[in-house]
């Protein structure tokens, strides 16, 4: 006796649905995500009882002074402390702004609480040699008491 062998079908898994559904996340999470250029830098902002939240400007200057004093400028770590190298780089940068356009650009200190006086007062100073007038200090808004 003769038997029919029955034909095997070979079995698949469309992969198409599941490739629209893994970029459509993708795409959801490159359109969601947010980065803040200074999360690496810590700084703990001392406290005002009034603040005025400026505007988000891309083109502007931020300088940031963290806890042992150290400078960085728009997230870049300048080499030392020393008021003539904070000066060089806040001029190189400035002159890389002017390049792309961007004259005059607002200061932003951002300056931990528990950094000296004399550090935001040389980062000041410099600001004022190399002409920039428009500059703010960040602070972090105080408890209001009742």
């Amino acid at each position: 006796m003769k038997f029919r062998t029955r034909e095997r079908r070979e079995s698949t898994v469309d992969l198409t649905s599941l490739i629209d559904v893994v970029f459509m996340l993708l795409i959801f999470f490159m359109v969601t995500t947010t980065f803040d250029k200074n999360a690496q830098i810590k700084i703990e902002l001392p406290t005002a009882e009034t603040m005025v939240v400026p505007s988000d400007q891309n083109d502007k200057l931020d300088l940031l002074i963290d806890g042992q004093g150290r400078y960085y400028i728009n997230g870049r770590e300048v080499l030392n402390n020393k008021p003539e190298t904070l000066f060089q780089a806040m001029s190189q940068t400035l002159d890389d702004m002017q390049a792309k356009g961007q004259n005059a650009p607002p200061l932003l200190i951002s300056a931990d609480a528990g950094v000296s006086y004399q550090s935001v007062l040389t980062a000041m100073d410099i600001a004022g040699r190399l002409g920039l007038t428009n500059f703010s200090m960040a602070t972090t808004e105080s408890a209001r008491k009742p």
